[in-house]
């Protein structure tokens, strides 16, 4: 008898078991991509960030704007200073990490190898602070993303969604607080300097800025010129 109850408490402990794993299976892939699915068309309402900057008092100002009405410079200007193999990878650029990888092992500047695919996919869906969990999702969710968006929609989503300021969301809000234009205006030099300030958008400044992202703005401005010449922005513009 004992036995018995053994093994039926097994079995029920088993099943139940076997039932959570298959709802966290399904919550996994089914909650990402029917999430991918609905913002392809509906535009993300508002990031993790969005909400812990604004409880820490930072304010929001976000005003969405198709890609149309937002300067192709600009789009240009964040691929040469974010991801210049945007429009020939499929998400991951592997010489990009090995050689972040390399910079930090020998005590260099530290450095990233995300793509611009790998930071909408972070912003949009996941919380800002990294860690394990968050970085296998964020995989996850950059696959799923260049399957069911597209390269112009993942770039028409990242620029209005990253931080470029305090409370300060995407381009159009960027471009009014910083030259006091609407995106599809800025010119290539004001793209160069909105582009240079996103590693480190609370502290640089595009408006006033020092001589470190003068330098940096420069550097992409041109940069970007050979974006537009080498036709990097294909498969965007």
């Amino acid at each position: 008898m004992a036995r018995r109850r053994a093994a039926a408490g097994a079995g029920f402990l088993g099943r139940w078991l076997r039932r959570l794993l298959t709802l966290a299976l399904v919550l996994l892939v089914a909650g990402p991509v029917g999430a991918v699915a609905v913002y392809r068309f509906v535009p993300p309402p508002v990031t993790w960030l969005m909400v812990q900057r604004a409880v820490e008092g930072r304010g929001f100002d976000r005003r969405w704007e198709p890609l149309e009405r937002i300067s192709p410079d600009l789009v240009r200007a964040v691929i040469a200073g974010e991801d210049a193999r945007f429009c020939d990878h499929h998400g991951f650029d592997f010489d990009a990490i090995q050689k972040a990888m390399a910079t930090n092992e020998s005590g260099g500047r530290l450095r990233g190898g995300s793509t611009i695919s790998q930071q909408t996919a972070k912003n949009v869906f996941l919380w800002p602070h990294r860690d394990y969990v968050r970085k296998g999702l964020e995989a996850w969710f950059t696959v799923l993303i260049e399957a069911g968006w597209g390269k112009r929609r993942i770039m028409e989503v990242y620029l209005n969604s990253i931080e470029w300021g305090p409370g300060v969301y995407g381009a159009e809000a960027a471009a009014q607080h910083n030259f006091g234009v609407p995106a599809v205006r800025l010119t290539s030099a004001q793209a160069g300097r909105l582009a240079a300030i996103i590693p480190k958008p609370l502290a640089w400044r595009a408006a006033r800025p020092g001589p470190y992202v003068r330098r940096r703005s420069g550097s992409i401005a041109r940069n970007a010129t050979i974006v537009r010449r080498g036709g990097l922005a294909s498969c965007v513009l």
